[in-house]
């Protein structure tokens, strides 16, 4: 039995409509870390998960001090530093802003893991991959 061009050319269609709607749907963004992606969506530009801005570099983990400003989160986390001359540790800490998007909605308190990424602002070069507990 013989089927017409345009018969098949319209089954083509729809097989290719659906082979398309199924790799959307399966696309995932992975940035490398081993992270799930945030169950909430947003349309930030700047988001690690949901725009277009690539991790890079470092990552570190540490506590939320203030989330006063717009988008932003000033992040805190704590080390011990050798002295050589006197045989000693030291304890220091480092503070560093990173881009808090909207599907993230970091608090103070709360513990993150922010990733290194382009320059975002004069300041900002960190963006909030995961929001963990409060303690």
């Amino acid at each position: 039995m013989k089927t017409s061009k345009a018969a098949k050319g319209s089954r083509k269609a729809a097989k290719t409509a659906k082979v398309k709607k199924a790799r959307k749907e399966e696309k995932r963004k992975d940035l490398g870390l081993g992270l799930e992606e945030p169950r909430e969506k947003c349309e930030d530009p700047k988001c690690a998960w949901h725009g277009k801005v690539p991790i890079r570099g470092r990552v570190f983990r540490g506590d939320v001090k203030s989330s006063k400003a717009h988008s932003t989160v000033i992040v805190e986390w704590g080390y011990n530093r050798f002295i050589p001359k006197y045989q000693r540790y030291e304890k220091c800490k480092s503070r560093v802003t990173a881009h808090n998007p909207p599907c993230m909605r970091a608090k103070e308190g709360d513990k993150v893991m922010i990733a290194e990424c382009r320059p975002l602002s004069k300041t900002k070069g960190f963006v909030v991959v995961r929001v963990g507990e409060k303690e």
